[in-house]
């Protein structure tokens, strides 16, 4: 999992717009500031403000910035990373197993980032504490800010829709320009016959008499349009006579065959599919839904699952899997009859039932067509009766006349549209350049501090002076003299100058220890080079070295395995070839015994064995045959022998159960029963 992770970083960091040129063995020797360093690049092209040098800031404001960073852009770190404190040490030293996982994150979702990012900018509220916005400047200002996002959301909403929406500029802009021809030219032809008209004496009247002639075509068009309304009107009359005929027709028709027991029967029918539907096949239905509902909030309430967890379950299933094939087995090991009997009635049984789900789906999606035809009709109907109007062509020509002018209308507007956002865009980008600019300033200024070692001074320059600015404020309402503000500012100014003579020593000792620093650096990065170069050296020669090892291995093998199968073959043939030497000296022999031995003689022995064997068996079967019908009387006489014998000895273990009444005294001319 972490090689597939470490190879995505790799491809996406050599790809634009990073460029890096990272191998594995590179990236993953990489040290913990350069690690950071690329941490921080492709943080900078999802927020153009974050592109800074990692050795030119602090620690603490690269924890800071980092932390904020991705709480927007809704970073959730691993399980394994709960502790925060954990988490921040990690991120502030470069460690890759907090790294690695946020570069693998942020190099997935790049341009969903870089939105979220700019977004953020705008639609991250200030935080303004509550005592201050009891001022009213400052709560009139506050809700213009909040008035100014509302409106930015709109705005943006609206960009995206535009941008989703198949709108094209270009396309717009052809089709004005293609109107502006087709209008030129229209003025140029209307030009053109004014003063071809214009020469003609009596054009006034001609131009009088063409006004009527167009009036007069009006006119016949709207004539013939209402004929023709009338003429659909009628068609639409006739068609709904006909189909009133045929219900007429079908109701006697259906009231001609409905005696009693038709209709009842038909209810019955209706009833039986009825509570079929209800009593079964809805509630298995319904039930199938139910499990698949909870087996999705199952589903949904579960964590995510990882690659370790997929592979359990894959393992867990095959489990399962072995165990229902062993079951399935010993049931087939077993094979009782009356199971078999019973698997045959409960496969009838199923096949039954699947047939009639079956039928029960048939019947429902034709209720369904059904009754989707007849909201048809009834559409139909109501459209037929209201005389829905048949649009002819000069109508179109007119409507789409309408809207090609409508159209022109919307174009111009949303011409005017576009050049106010574009205006607005301008307006955007340059406050945002402004903004860049201040921050720019602001972080250079915040540069120069830190290495004059005066890190915070202008913060704390600006928290005075709104500090001051606010106690002005304060003062002016409240009435307070001048005089208490400069106290306040000159001892502000000299617990400052405190703080900054106490800073002094530490601050050159500083120095010293950052060119120290810069130096080992160096050093050690030539040294890291050196290493990196002899080490990838060794190791192509290594993988060149262990290629052809491989190679002359597989060739041995394949050699080895080559000589064995030909060695064994060999001696089979001999084998073969031996034995047919011996087998043709033995045939072609003149000793009677010596040719009894070959294996010709002992297959021709074996076939006159079996079938003087056949001819005995059929004449057995020949046998059996003739005897067949006196056997089965002979079978019938001994099983009513056996039956007799049995009569008999019931009757005299029957006389021996009566031997304590009396006994009976049996001999050749009399019996007596002694009591």
């Amino acid at each position: 999992m972490m090689s597939e992770q470490l190879k995505f970083i790799v491809e996406q960091l050599n790809k634009e717009p990073f460029r890096k040129n990272f191998n594995l063995v590179m990236f993953d020797s990489l040290e913990p500031m350069q690690l950071l360093q690329v941490f921080n690049d492709v943080l900078a092209e999802i927020d153009p403000k974050q592109s800074i040098d990692i050795r030119e800031e602090m620690p603490e404001q690269t924890l800071k910035r980092m932390t904020l960073l991705l709480g927007m852009l809704k970073y959730k770190p691993p399980d394994n990373m709960a502790d925060v404190k954990t988490f921040q040490q990690g991120l502030v030293t470069g460690s890759k197993s907090v790294i690695h996982p946020i570069l693998h994150w942020l190099l997935q979702r790049v341009p969903d980032l870089k939105k979220r990012a700019y977004l953020a900018r705008f639609l991250v509220k200030l935080e303004v504490p509550a005592e201050f916005l009891h001022d009213d400047i400052i709560s009139d200002t506050y809700s213009q800010y909040e008035e100014l996002v509302e409106s930015f959301k709109m705005y943006h909403k609206q960009c995206e829709q535009l941008r989703t929406s198949g709108f094209s500029t270009a396309e717009i802009r052809r089709d004005i320009s293609a109107m502006e021809e087709e209008k030129d030219q229209l003025i140029k032809r209307v030009e053109r016959l004014k003063k071809r008209v214009e020469s003609v004496s009596s054009h006034q009247r001609m131009l009088e008499q063409a006004r009527q002639l167009r009036v007069e075509k009006e006119r016949e068009e709207s004539l013939a349009h209402q004929k023709q309304q009338q003429k659909n009107q009628l068609f639409q009359a006739e068609q709904r006579v006909l189909r009133s005929h045929q219900q007429l027709k079908d109701m006697r028709q259906s009231a001609a065959d409905a005696n009693p027991e038709s209709l009842t029967r038909r209810l019955e029918e209706e009833i039986q599919i009825n509570s079929y539907m209800v009593s079964e096949k809805l509630p298995k239905e319904l039930e199938s839904l139910r499990r698949t509902v909870q087996y999705l909030q199952k589903v949904a309430a579960e964590p995510a699952m990882g690659q370790p967890n997929i592979r359990e379950l894959e393992d867990r299933i095959r489990d399962v899997d072995s165990q229902i094939n062993l079951l399935i087995e010993k049931k087939m090991l077993r094979n009782d009859p009356i199971d078999d009997k019973l698997t045959l009635y409960k496969q009838q049984a199923s096949i039954i039932s699947r047939k009639k789900e079956a039928k029960a789906e048939e019947l429902q999606e034709a209720r369904e067509a059904l009754a989707t035809a007849e909201r048809e009709m009834k559409q139909r109907h109501s459209q037929s009766s209201q005389g829905e109007e048949v649009v002819r062509g000069d109508e179109l020509k007119r409507v789409v006349a309408k809207l090609r002018s409508k159209g022109t209308a919307y174009k111009k507007r949303r011409l005017e549209l576009s050049e106010l956002k574009a205006e607005y865009g301008v307006l955007q980008r340059t406050e945002e350049i402004l903004r860049q600019k201040h921050e720019a300033v602001q972080e250079k200024l915040q540069a120069v501090e830190v290495e004059k070692g005066i890190s915070g001074y202008s913060s704390t320059q600006e928290e005075l002076e709104r500090v001051s600015a606010i106690k002005t404020e304060l003062d002016e309402k409240k009435g307070r003299t001048l005089d208490d503000m400069s106290e306040m500012v000159k001892r502000l100014n000299s617990s400052i100058v405190e703080k900054k003579s106490a800073l002094a020593p530490i601050i050159k000792e500083l120095r010293s220890l950052r060119q120290r620093r810069e130096e080992l650096s160096q050093e050690y990065s030539e040294k890291k080079a050196q290493y990196e170069s002899c080490a990838a050296g060794l190791e192509s020669n290594r993988s060149q070295l262990e290629q052809e090892v491989k190679a002359l291995k597989e060739e041995m093998a394949q050699k080895e395995n080559q000589y064995h199968y030909i060695n064994s073959m060999s001696e089979i043939i001999e084998m073969q070839m031996q034995q047919a030497a011996e087998e043709m000296k033995a045939y072609v022999s003149s000793d009677p015994q010596e040719r009894k031995k070959t294996i010709r003689e002992l297959y021709m022995k074996n076939i006159a064995e079996q079938e003087s064997l056949g001819k005995k068996l059929r004449e057995e079967q020949k046998t059996v045959r003739e005897n067949h019908s006196a056997n089965m009387e002979q079978m019938t006489l001994w099983r009513d022998l056996e039956q007799l014998m049995e009569c008999k000895k019931r009757c005299f273990i029957k006389a021996q159960n009566q031997a304590s009444v009396g006994h009976v005294i049996q001999d050749e001319a009399k019996d007596m029963l002694v009591l």
